[in-house]
């Protein structure tokens, strides 16, 4: 009996709560979607924006900025074609070629470089041009003629400068211009 009672009481239970629950189920629900003929503006306008114009083709002789011609030249590649472009450069106007070994190419190249002094950073001497320094070994690059050429300080000795350019090297006295 008891078992009854109870399995009566639940059976009221579900259908308590069936009954309050069938009005909002059997109520009218809108959509939260508008209408097709409200959004067809909007879709349009979306299709118009998304439309992808198709880019007009770049000319021929444009400098492409990011793989330019001769980028995958070595640096010692790449200063033997720009010495060559000078030499090419100079002999359209002055009628011949100049053909200039490196070493001739140091030399002129040396003659230009005027250090301003030498100072001296743990023991190690720095050469300085203006406010900048340079240490042994270290790397720099001087433009000569229009062209850039990567030269190696190899040596700082006393009063005197050793330069490599390639495998060309040549010590110059340091002059700073100023009497002692």
């Amino acid at each position: 009996m008891r078992r009854a009672r109870h399995n009566l009481l639940a059976l009221a239970g579900v259908i308590a709560a069936l009954g309050a629950l069938l009005p909002r189920a059997a109520a009218r629900v809108e959509s939260e979607i508008a209408p097709a003929e409200k959004r067809h503006p909007s879709v349009e306008k979306a299709a118009a924006i998304a439309k992808q114009n198709k880019a007009a083709a770049l000319p021929e002789n444009l400098n492409q900025p990011f793989a330019p011609p001769q980028f995958d030249l070595t640096d010692e590649e790449e200063a033997a074609a720009a010495a060559a472009a000078a030499r090419l450069a100079s002999a359209g106007t002055q009628g011949a070629p100049v053909v200039m070994s490196d070493h001739q190419l140091l030399q002129e190249i040396v003659s230009r470089v005027k250090p301003s002094g030498t100072a001296s950073l743990g023991g190690r001497p720095l050469l300085m041009f203006g406010s900048k320094y340079v240490k042994t070994g270290a790397h720099f690059t001087v433009t000569y003629k229009g062209t850039d050429y990567d030269l190696e300080l190899t040596q700082i000795d006393g009063t005197n400068f050793t330069l490599r350019y390639k495998n060309d090297e040549i010590t110059r006295p340091i002059k700073t211009g100023k009497s002692p």
